[in-house]
């Protein structure tokens, strides 16, 4: 649990855009590659659709009605993620969408949520407060609402996920109702107020955070990775914008980060989080800033490749694990067995680990067996035609082992099968080790971009805030939706 805890530093890692073929083919706009959900078996519709669904449910049965706070990990005891909180009010709009709940149902919740994240003190304390300077930590309680512990950080990147739910929010609801009207008025106030220029001790670049005991964190946040939107939220903002330096800074890194990985160009980074937490928001698709026209290429044709690169690396296994293969594959950031060396059955010492940064790319290979559904589910946007299939036989093999309540466990490793008991998770002999819970930002990606992929909703509603337009523009982005009138 302890790695988890310093999840947002040991996120960190490097990678940049692409250029390179899938099979024989090659796209520089990913919109051209994607096959539409209507194009699949009515079994595998099916599956996706109850996929779907268990996942939303995850986020609705899991937060606090009270204050919308929404857990880091359950089922089970745990502390709030103002990310999971991000991800959640996007995912009741899906769920509107899809009748799994009322309207007025989520425009309650959500504007509780609001209501408690205007409210939440604000101070340079130690304990007494949820954020400072618009900002928000990492992790808080889930009853009290205020910072968890001293070990969690005030995050500029979970507070972006925040933001870009509750930037969601404020486009989606937009009847002329009280409570609608009050929506959109919370979300501005939220937005507006957060300083992006204080979090940039070494500017232009954003530093990843601040403790009151350590002051910033010496680390910044430099492309390519899930930040991204960090830098769109900040070039957006009408009250605390950062310089046009700030973007051009992000992506000054971008050529460490570019080059080929099984087979594909792109820029890498190695663990599939970092290629789906930005585009489950921000439509990239026919959009491109300097670097990605340099290259001929968007960042979603940029996920594609990572997603094909990942699969790849799978069907290759050079790490020689169990049950890897076209079907069953992707590495994430994710819970794992626990950190522990074992002698398995083929007689060698294999090491594993706990929660930590699983990922191949040509930044860093983190590999020890364990397999998260989100980093093929979370993918489905880019390449649905090797994510279902992957996700069906995932579901197929394993069973309820691997698919419960609120559908797909966080991850699954087959070659942990023994007789010791994990850390966490359980063992099911035959089959390997399984969690028994998920996390909120593994699940988020899975719920985003199945809708994302199914009709372009959550897209739709980011592509009308003016925010997020703005923030766009001024990083350079042109062409596409962007270029058109809102509509």
């Amino acid at each position: 649990m302890t790695a988890r805890f310093a999840r947002t530093a040991a996120l960190k890692a490097l990678l940049a855009v692409l250029v390179a073929s899938i099979g024989t083919v090659q796209f520089a706009d990913a919109r051209e590659a994607v096959r539409h959900f209507e194009s699949f078996s009515r079994p595998q519709q099916a599956m996706v659709e109850d996929l779907e669904h268990r996942t939303f449910k995850w986020f609705w049965d899991g937060a606090n009605p009270a204050n919308g706070l929404i857990p880091d990990h359950y089922p089970g005891p745990s502390f709030a993620s103002i990310a999971s909180v991000g991800f959640g009010l996007t995912a009741y709009g899906i769920g509107v969408e899809r009748g799994y709940i009322t309207r007025d149902q989520a425009v309650d919740r959500t504007l509780a949520t609001l209501r408690f994240f205007a409210d939440a003190p604000q101070n340079d304390s130690e304990d007494d407060a949820s954020g400072y300077h618009g900002f928000f930590y990492h992790f808080l309680d889930m009853k009290t609402g205020k910072r968890f512990a001293r070990w969690t950080e005030l995050s500029s990147v979970d507070t972006t996920w925040l933001l870009s739910g509750v930037l969601f929010a404020q486009s989606y609801y937009d009847r002329d109702t009280p409570k609608e009207k009050q929506i959109r008025a919370l979300a501005d106030d939220i937005y507006r107020r957060v300083d992006w220029t204080w979090m940039q001790p070494r500017a232009p670049l954003i530093s990843m955070g601040w403790t009151p005991g350590g002051k910033f964190i010496d680390a910044d946040w430099k492309g390519y990775d899930e930040g991204m939107l960090v830098y769109i939220l900040a070039l957006g903002s009408p009250t605390h914008p950062v310089s046009d330096k700030a973007w051009q800074a992000w992506t000054s890194t971008y050529p460490a980060q570019w080059g080929s990985f099984q087979g594909q160009t792109f820029l890498n980074f190695a663990p599939m989080f970092g290629h789906q937490y930005s585009e489950a928001w921000a439509d990239f698709r026919g959009i491109r800033d300097a670097w990605s026209r340099e290259h001929g290429l968007d960042y979603v044709e940029n996920g594609r490749r990572a997603v094909y690169a990942q699969r790849a690396y799978a069907i290759a296994n050079p790490g020689h694990w169990k049950g890897y293969d076209a079907n069953v594959w992707g590495l994430t950031a994710c819970n794992g067995p626990g950190d522990v060396t074992l002698k398995l059955p083929d007689g060698k010492p294999r090491t594993f680990d706990g929660y930590t940064a699983r990922g191949a790319g040509l930044d860093y290979i983190s590999d020890d067996g364990t397999i998260a559904p989100t980093a093929a589910g979370g993918s489905i946007a880019f390449a649905p035609e090797i994510v279902v299939p992957t996700l069906q036989a995932m579901k197929e093999r394993y069973g309820d082992a691997v698919y419960d309540t609120y559908g797909f466990v966080d991850a699954f490793n087959p070659s942990f099968d023994t007789d010791l008991s994990p850390k966490e998770g359980r063992v099911v002999r035959g089959k390997g080790w399984f969690d028994t819970l998920q996390i909120g930002i593994d699940q988020g990606p899975i719920v985003l971009m199945i809708e994302n992929w199914r009709s372009d909703f959550v897209w739709k509603v980011m592509r009308r805030n003016p925010y997020i337009r703005k923030g766009l523009q001024r990083a350079g982005f042109t062409g596409g939706w962007l270029d058109q009138a809102v509509k």
